[in-house]
């Protein structure tokens, strides 16, 4: 078994996901505790280029096979747990992803490593692998000792930084063939079936004023739409919204919706479940507006109003708009 720390670098049509960055950054952490090196996973068809963009890794391993042009489980569980079975590192990142989960079980029970899934922080000292991890939906946190020499963890997108991932570098590409049978395959991709772009991209915007079930009806919601106009930003919902069709899903935030990291999110009528703050909690600056003073999103607000949104908004309106 070596020190080196795997992250497995997640894409689509072309571009890394966001989440390949936080996993970067937090593998740092681990192979300079390790005495490892940090080794970024590449699999794909024609994806070499994307290893450029991989600088905060010390190598970068790529595998190049028609079959993993497009994401396919089988075939790219197959292909990694192989690379892992080569190389043997202390622990593989995975991000806890709908791509993802399928990867991080595939290599646990095939090569019989430990999984931990769902987890928010993962740390090494004196040999001993821990990892912290959401259960019940965030309602509860757990922290597990990991037993054994090597690990699997797959880790939630936003629970750590990506900004210590991205760095400009080289790192050394290593092209590797794998052993395993990648053209006989039980699952076929066929096409990519996207949804309907939204009017609004809200992962795009500065400003986010967000609504929740306080609203009350959907005849409300141009009262915060108004708001949301004077600060020159757009609407977004948590899911209870979505749910009752108020809003489409392409303005949903949370764990089943879009993550954001807006300039200013303003939560309005929004109670914060777990699953809400989870798709929002890193914005610049957090205003929240609910009669429950003792809403969870105050526990994550930067500032925070506990009156009637009927009174706040149209008066906060008319104020920037003077």
């Amino acid at each position: 078994m070596s020190q080196d720390i795997f992250v497995v670098a997640e894409h689509l049509k072309g571009e890394l996901a966001e989440v390949t960055f936080e996993l970067l950054g937090k593998g740092r952490e681990l192979a300079d505790a390790s005495g490892g090196s940090l080794v970024a996973v590449l699999l794909g068809s024609g994806a070499e280029g994307l290893a450029g963009e991989l600088g905060a890794a010390d190598k970068v391993l790529y595998v190049e096979h028609a079959a993993l042009a497009e994401f396919n489980p089988e075939a790219y569980g197959r292909a990694l747990t192989d690379v892992v079975f080569s190389q043997s590192p202390r622990v593989v990142l995975v991000a806890n992803t709908s791509m993802g989960m399928d990867l991080a079980s595939a290599v646990s029970v095939r090569g019989n490593l430990p999984l931990i899934a769902y987890a928010v922080d993962v740390s090494l000292a004196d040999g001993k692998l821990t990892a912290e991890s959401q259960l019940y939906g965030g309602k509860m946190n757990v922290a597990s000792e990991i037993e054994g020499e090597s690990a699997v963890v797959s880790v939630i997108a936003g629970a750590v930084p990506a900004d210590a991932g991205k760095k400009e570098g080289s790192p050394a590409l290593e092209k590797t063939e794998v052993s395993v049978n990648l053209d006989e395959l039980r699952v076929r991709f066929k096409t990519l079936i996207e949804p309907e772009a939204g009017d609004v991209d809200i992962t795009q915007q500065d400003v986010l004023v967000s609504v929740g079930r306080g609203i009350g009806s959907d005849e409300n919601l141009a009262t915060v739409q108004a708001l949301a106009d004077a600060l020159g930003g757009a609407l977004s919902c948590s899911r209870p919204i979505v749910d009752s069709k108020w809003l489409p899903k392409t303005r949903q935030v949370g764990k089943s919706g879009l993550k954001v990291k807006p300039k200013a999110y303003i939560a309005i009528g929004v109670s914060g479940a777990p699953e809400h703050i989870e798709g929002m909690k890193d914005a610049e600056l957090i205003v929240a507006i609910n009669t429950d003073a003792k809403a969870p999103i105050f526990d994550v607000a930067h500032y925070g109003v506990a009156a009637d949104l009927f009174d706040i908004v149209p008066a906060l309106t008319e104020k920037l708009k003077g």
